[in-house]
């Protein structure tokens, strides 16, 4: 071959632009919302085109896999090669809700191209994310010579990302076997921004409950019993004023037991990033940074465990006074956790330490969620420098790190297949996830693609197995 193989990648995606564009312009139509249940029969058939569209583009097996909600898809082709190692991509092809008065310039279903810009919702979150991988293994092919990819190649592509993936967990440990995998690519994230492409390199968990406090029967003349009666609403604000202390440290015994710390180099690769902590204040709707001590805004969200009061109510909310002691008073509560904590143990402390905090008098009620857990990929891990190198080649610059401070099922996939995970994403923070407006930035659409294209051959070559 002539060309090198960085020239005859991009030779490929720019003679294959055009029907890129035109299938994902298609997948895009169909509007998968799962958390709607007249969308139902749409989430179907956007697994089934998805489907299609894999064994179209190469892909020998692709199987829709039930759920006991909305399906997912299944799709693998195998390398050939004795060694190859196997990797696995996940991505989900379910979006939020949107409609055209909610803000919208354009029908978020029916997808329009302004100034390299594609409107559309699931442009970037997550369809355009996951389509990318179709064009970029072909690329891969082209480029190589070859006619199967240098990896074991696997797709799950979940339909309930956007519905908390309640059945995710259930549907990998049943196809934990045919999910093996010595490597997981994530492309459901983002970078730093257009001009900084980043790498993410962990995402948090999150453990959430809610509390009621119940104190009299009913609400009680505060004249005649207060005072000499347990008040839920004084409980409730009592266990909210002590979740923190004076530096802002989670007081619950045990929270920050196991924690993988921060390294010295991590810290000094999250300073390099071009951080505005204005600008940042300006689109947290805030006007004040916050939090544990000792550590930058960045730090905080990315790196370290979080206590949060979501929600504190009980009592009368009404116009006027109404001089009562309430019967009783709620609490929501989120915890965000990182590597080395475990859900189930946080939960545990939590449970044990409003037992501590709860006086006589006083009943309560503490219900947990489903739990997420956190995963961290360590930066010397051949795989995640895999990424990094394609990624480089891709966009001709230095590719930083970053970490989410949110959550998803990634941590899922590493926990019970025991494999590592990589972040793969081009989306940029202007992309308005979730919002009126979705859009991705067709230049970087066409950089994943191309990134993905580097990468099989890359993680071929590395000793991940």
């Amino acid at each position: 071959m002539s060309d090198t193989p960085d020239s005859a990648v991009r030779t490929y995606l720019e003679e294959h632009r055009t029907a890129f564009l035109a299938d994902l312009a298609e997948w895009l139509r169909i509007p998968s919302v799962s958390a709607q249940p007249e969308h139902a029969p749409d989430v179907r058939r956007s697994a089934e085109w998805l489907a299609a569209k894999l064994r179209e583009t190469g892909f020998p097996v692709a199987e829709i896999w039930p759920t006991d909600g909305a399906p997912a898809v299944f799709a693998e082709w195998p390398s050939g090669d004795e060694d190859a190692p196997t990797v696995l991509v996940y991505g989900h092809h379910d979006v939020q809700p949107a409609a055209r008065e909610d803000g919208w310039h354009t029908d978020p279903f029916e997808p329009t191209t302004i100034d390299g810009r594609l409107y559309a919702r699931g442009a970037a979150d997550d369809k355009g994310q996951v389509f990318f991988h179709t064009l970029g293994v072909r690329a891969h092919l082209a480029a190589t010579g070859r006619t199967a990819p240098a990896v074991n190649l696997k797709l799950l592509v979940e339909g309930e990302e956007e519905s908390g993936s309640p059945h995710f967990r259930a549907l990998v440990e049943q196809q934990r076997e045919r999910l093996a995998a010595d490597a997981v690519i994530v492309s459901d994230t983002g970078m730093w921004s257009e001009d900084t492409p980043t790498v993410c390199t962990g995402m948090r968990g999150l453990a959430d409950c809610e509390i009621t406090f119940r104190g009299p029967d009913q609400d009680i003349h505060s004249g005649s019993f207060g005072g000499a009666v347990p008040n839920p609403a004084t409980v409730a604000a009592r266990v909210v004023a002590a979740l923190h202390d004076e530096d802002g440290r989670v007081t619950v015994p045990g929270f920050y037991d196991g924690i993988v710390p921060l390294t010295d180099q991590e810290r000094a690769l999250f300073a390099e990033l071009p951080f505005d902590e204005e600008e940042w204040l300006r689109t947290a709707k805030s006007h004040a940074t916050g939090g544990e001590a000792g550590y930058s805004t960045l730090e905080r969200v990315w790196a370290r465990p979080t206590a949060e009061v979501n929600g504190i109510g009980g009592g009368y909310q009404g116009p006027g006074g109404k001089t009562i002691v309430p019967a009783s008073a709620d609490l929501k509560l989120s915890f965000r956790l990182v590597a080395g904590q475990d859900p189930d143990k946080i939960e545990l402390a939590v449970r044990d330490w409003i037992a501590t905090r709860v006086p006589a008098g006083i009943r309560y009620e503490i219900t947990f969620g489903a739990a997420t857990r956190p995963c961290l990929t360590p930066l010397d891990h051949p795989a995640l420098r895999s990424v990094v190198r394609a990624m480089g080649r891709a966009f001709e610059q230095p590719v930083r790190f970053t970490r989410e401070g949110g959550s998803g099922p990634a941590a899922d996939l590493q926990d019970v297949l025991g494999a590592p995970v990589l972040f793969l994403g081009i989306s940029v923070p202007s992309d308005g996830w979730h919002a009126p407006n979705e859009k991705v930035e067709l230049d970087l659409l066409f950089k994943g693609v191309e990134t993905t294209a580097y990468l099989w051959g890359d993680l071929a070559a590395q000793p991940i197995r």
